[in-house]
């Protein structure tokens, strides 16, 4: 997944940076959302929810069609809290995301900047979780 996040940062980047140096507008623009209190909360509830159900959304219907009669539920409650929070998305852009930054990396790092830092970033995460994996199969090398 680490690769994958990788390559695809490598491949957006050529996209959106395309656009940019030939003065069109850069795709995805307008989804980029500010960092506030509502990102923290999002994160929190996904988190415990991705807990309780035995992984994310895509794991969940995964399961679902594999016959897990478990991940049903999960995905009923996951249907519902999205429809809930759907609901609640207005209140929570006009109290917390109105005040706070939007932040598009290249325009904080640069370009390249922005890639390097996002790379590095996956690097180190693949290191941790391979440094993990081998501790929990008691490899040592």
């Amino acid at each position: 997944m680490l690769i994958a996040l990788a390559i695809t940062t490598i491949g957006f980047t050529a996209i959106k940076y395309g656009a940019f140096v030939n003065g069109g507008s850069i795709p995805g623009q307008g989804y980029i959302m500010p960092i506030s209190v509502a990102t923290a909360v999002g994160g929190i509830m996904f988190g415990i929810g991705m807990v309780i159900a035995g992984g994310c959304a895509s794991g969940t219907l995964m399961r679902v069609g594999e016959g897990f009669g478990m991940q049903i539920l999960s995905l009923f409650f996951f249907v519902i809290g999205s429809l809930i929070g759907a609901n609640h998305m207005g209140w929570w852009t006009l109290n917390f995301n109105a005040t706070a930054p939007k932040i598009f990396l290249p325009d904080v790092f640069g370009w390249a900047g922005a890639v390097i830092i996002q790379l590095a970033i996956i690097g180190l995460l693949y290191i941790a979780a391979d440094l993990y994996e081998k501790k929990k199969m008691g490899i040592n090398e």
